[in-house]
């Protein structure tokens, strides 16, 4: 530790109760993005950060986007490295509320089980990851009157409601974005002991395939073994879509996919994510991808197809003998690496098109889709993090991507030009999105412990 972390890494676990009454204080404000009812603490909530920043000698302001209000605060550190800090105030709604124990928006310590945990509705998603990094800031300039690095911090107000309004405003802001990193606390950790550094997430591309055949209903004591059946058709598109050995038919799907460089792919396998303690808790046992891959690769590094939803014909009580005039499939792809799903789109629907008979038609209607994201495996800031996550948990922080899409990530490379670290501290069963949802306090305390060292580190990287 250096002479001038130490005296951080103590004020920082002098100051925890005072830490959390602050975060609690935040947690009381019940900012629902996806119900106008709550617009007005929504408002309250970037208006309670604002002041928390201002006291802290950010340049501090509440701007308006299309939905609700972001807060953008700065603190110049010239000569030194620059990062923009993202995290969002907006929680998701309570409902069920009679499953939850205590109110929502009534920020409580529960000691029950083996630790103690923080229970309100944003305590993990993302109010308390947030303050990890405000309150790694405050320690710092509490003790060295300055910041190791140059920061930005962006919160905004709508993410639960798919961040509306957000990549217009930080295209029309850019140059008041500009940093050399972007830093993300909104994801989790490994394990509970384990620290973990996201550093790919998946692109996505989503369609809805409508295949009909005869112009109304048919009986199929009449029409059946003669008529086409549109159930049919569409069952053989989507069979077509994978071959024996589990691997994505469609021409070209693969191109712009790399492997992972061997000691990566080692050190993945280190974390023997084997198929049992992977589906075993969701009562499987059998990796239905690609043959030969681990499950790690399946979920992280390797494109998918999936069919979401499949839609035809009679679905009610008992029997009716129909063959039905259309139906409908709901097919997504997960995307890694440099495959386009512009490209996608026009590959899957040649694709779809080539096996549909002559005098049936399809529609295939595309939604708006999103370029996987990933860091450069030889990003300094990225090993100056680990060692910094290592250093706090003493155990090696892990470096592994997933499976998902966050389009504003997309969004800072796109826009901004920006890699991303996305560093968060939450656990699998934060309950994020459920009642009852909670925050570790050694997530807390130590996720805030860790953003301390990381700014340090950054400050050398």
């Amino acid at each position: 530790m250096s002479d001038a972390l130490d005296p951080v890494l103590n004020d920082i676990d002098r100051d925890l109760d005072n830490s959390l009454e602050r975060l609690f204080a935040w947690l009381r404000i019940p900012s629902i993005s996806t119900d106008p009812a709550y617009a007005g603490h929504c408002r309250e909530a970037a208006r309670w950060l604002e002041g928390n920043l201002n006291a802290l000698g950010f340049a501090t302001s509440v701007e308006e986007t299309s939905l609700h209000p972001v807060v953008l605060a700065h603190r110049p550190k010239p000569g030194a490295p620059h990062v923009l800090f993202y995290g969002h105030y907006d929680v998701q709604p309570v409902d069920p509320l009679n499953l939850w124990q205590t109110p929502p928006f009534e920020p409580r310590i529960d000691e029950a089980g083996d630790s103690k945990k923080i229970v309100a509705r944003g305590a993990s998603d993302d109010k308390g990851q947030v303050m990890t990094f405000v309150e790694a800031c405050r320690a710092h300039l509490a003790m060295n009157g300055d910041l190791p690095v140059g920061v930005t911090i962006l919160v905004e107000g709508a993410e639960e409601n798919g961040s509306q309004g957000l990549p217009e405003w930080v295209a029309a802001n850019r140059k008041r974005l500009k940093a050399d990193v972007v830093l993300v606390c909104d994801t989790g950790m490994w394990d509970r002991q384990t620290p973990q550094i996201t550093t790919s997430l998946r692109g996505l591309a989503y369609y809805e395939v409508k295949v009909t055949c005869a112009d109304r209903d048919l009986h199929s004591g009449f029409f059946g073994g003669a008529a086409a059946n549109p159930i049919h058709v569409l069952s053989r598109v989507i069979a077509d879509l994978h071959d024996a050995d589990g691997r994505v038919t469609l021409p070209g799907f693969y191109d712009g996919v790399r492997e992972p460089p061997a000691d990566l792919l080692e050190q993945w396998r280190s974390l023997d994510l084997t198929p049992e303690k992977f589906l075993g808790p969701i009562g499987l046992k059998q990796p239905a991808g690609e043959r030969g891959r681990l499950p790690i690769e399946l979920i992280q590094s390797r494109p998918a197809c999936d069919v979401n939803g499949i839609i035809g014909g009679y679905t009610g009580e008992g029997t009716k003998t129909v063959i039905a005039s259309q139906a409908s499939a709901k097919v997504s792809f997960r995307l890694v690496d440099d495959q386009d799903p512009e490209a996608l789109s026009k590959t899957f629907e040649a694709f779809v098109r080539a096996r549909i008979p002559a005098d049936c038609s399809v529609e295939v209607v595309c939604y708006k889709g999103s370029r996987a994201v990933a860091l450069p495996y030889d990003m300094p800031q990225l090993a100056a993090a680990q060692a910094a996550l290592s250093a706090e948990w003493g155990r090696e922080a892990v470096a592994v991507g997933a499976g998902g899409s966050i389009p504003i990530i997309g969004d800072f490379k796109r826009i901004l030009g920006l890699d991303t670290l996305l560093i968060g501290f939450g656990l699998d069963d934060d309950r994020i999105h459920s009642p009852n949802e909670k925050y570790e306090l050694t997530s807390f305390h130590k996720g805030t412990r860790s953003w301390a060292r990381i700014l340090s580190a950054l400050a050398a990287a």
